[in-house]
C-alpha cells in the first residue's frame, strides 16, 4: 500500500470512527434519529444510487404511481440511517440492553433444528436490521458463524468485525468460504447466509424474484443438500407499533430431492428466494432497493439498467418525468 493509500484508508477510518463515536455517545433514541436523518441527506445528495433504487422499484412495482416509489426509497435510506445509529451501540451493548430493543419470535424453530444434530442454516436479506439477526441470536447464547465480505479497508474492517463477534460469533471470509461453511454444519453448528445480492455466474443460479431472473447464490441450496443442514429463514423488520425490531425465525424451508442436483439446487434457491421477497412486500420500506438487484442478465438478455439510462438519455418522456418526480424534481 503506497503513500497515498495509507492516507486514504486513515482518513476514512478517522471518518468512520468519528461517526460511530459520535452516535454511541448519544443516548440510542437520539442516536438513531442522527442516523435516519443521515439516511435523508444521504437521500438528497446521492444521486446515482436514487436511480438505481428508482429503477428497482419499477421494475419490483410496475403498477406503483411515481410517488409511492419515491415514499419507499426514502424510507429505504431512512432504514439504512437506523441501523447505522443502531450498530453504534452494539459495541457496549449487553444481552439485557439489547432485548429492549427486539422480540423473538420462533424461537422454539431454531431451537428443534438445532436438536437435530445437522447443522443450522439461517438464512436473511437485507431488510430491517439485518445485522442484528446474527448479533442478537449470540447475545440469547446462539453462536453464529456467518458468511461476509472483508471491507476493503483493513481498520473499518477492524472495528466492525470486533462489534459483529463480541459475543461469540464468528465470521468466514466469502473469498475462502467453502471448507469453513462445511467444517460448521457437519460439527452440528449454525451458518448465518445473507442471499438477496446479485452475484457472479460461476456462484449462482437465476430464479424468480419479483418475477424477474435474478442471479442468486446456490451456495445455501449446495450446502443443506450436502449436509442435510435444517434451513431457516430469520429476519429483523423494525416494528412502528411495537417500538421495537421483530426477530422472527420462521420454520424450516425444505424441497423434495429428486435426485438430479442441478434441479434441485435450483428449487430450493427458488424456495427460500421466495421467503425473502415475502419480507420485503411486507417491509417494502426496509429493503436495501440501491442495491442493482438485476444487474447480470441470463445470457441473451438486455442490461435492464443501462435500457433505463438510454432511455432517460433519449428523453422518453413518461419514464423521465416519472424518474424526475420520484427524486423530488418534478
Amino acid at each position: 500500500m503506497g503513500k497515498h493509500g495509507k492516507v486514504q484508508t486513515a482518513l476514512e477510518y478517522l471518518a468512520a470512527r468519528t461517526i460511530l463515536t459520535g452516535l454511541r455517545w448519544m443516548p440510542r433514541r437520539l442516536s438513531v434519529a442522527a442516523g435516519r436523518g443521515m439516511g435523508r441527506i444521504a437521500y438528497a445528495v446521492g444521486g446515482r444510487l436514487r436511480r438505481a433504487g428508482t429503477r428497482n422499484l419499477e421494475l419490483a412495482f410496475p403498477e406503483m404511481d411515481a410517488h409511492e416509489r419515491e415514499r419507499i426509497l426514502r424510507g429505504c435510506f431512512r432504514n439504512l440511517g437506523r441501523l447505522l445509529g443502531e450498530f453504534s451501540h452494539f459495541g457496549h451493548a449487553t444481552p439485557d440492553s439489547l432485548s429492549r430493543i427486539f422480540e423473538v419470535e420462533g424461537l422454539e424453530h431454531l431451537e428443534a433444528a438445532e436438536a437435530r444434530g445437522r447443522g443450522v442454516i439461517l438464512f436473511t436479506g437485507h431488510v430491517g436490521a439485518w445485522e442484528l439477526t446474527s448479533f442478537a441470536l449470540s447475545a440469547l447464547g446462539h453462536k453464529v458463524d456467518f458468511l461476509a465480505r472483508r471491507i476493503d479497508n483493513p481498520l473499518i474492517e477492524g472495528v466492525v468485525e470486533k462489534t459483529r463477534t463480541r459475543f461469540g460469533n464468528r465470521s468466514i471470509d466469502k473469498r475462502a468460504a467453502a471448507r469453513p461453511m462445511l467444517r460448521t454444519l457437519n460439527s452440528g453448528g449454525r451458518l448465518g447466509l445473507l442471499i438477496d445480492l446479485n452475484t457472479h455466474p460461476h456462484e449462482g443460479v437465476f430464479v424468480d424474484f419479483f418475477g424477474i431472473p435474478a442471479l442468486t447464490t446456490s451456495s445455501l441450496a449446495t450446502l443443506a443438500l450436502r449436509t442435510g443442514a435444517a434451513t431457516l429463514p430469520i429476519f429483523a423488520p423494525w416494528d412502528e407499533e411495537r417500538g421495537r425490531f421483530l426477530l422472527k425465525i420462521e420454520p424450516p424451508v425444505s424441497i423434495q430431492p429428486t435426485g438430479e442436483q442441478e434441479e434441485d439446487v435450483r428449487a430450493l434457491t427458488a424456495a427460500v428466494t421466495s421467503v425473502v421477497e415475502k419480507y420485503v412486500r411486507q417491509y417494502p420500506e426496509q429493503w436495501l432497493w440501491i442495491h442493482k438487484r438485476w444487474n447480470t442478465r441470463p445470457a441473451g438478455e438486455a442490461d435492464l439498467y443501462a435500457s433505463r439510462t438510454q432511455e432517460m438519455k433519449s428523453g422518453a418522456g413518461e419514464v423521465l418525468t416519472d424518474d424526475l418526480k420520484a427524486q423530488g424534481q418534478g
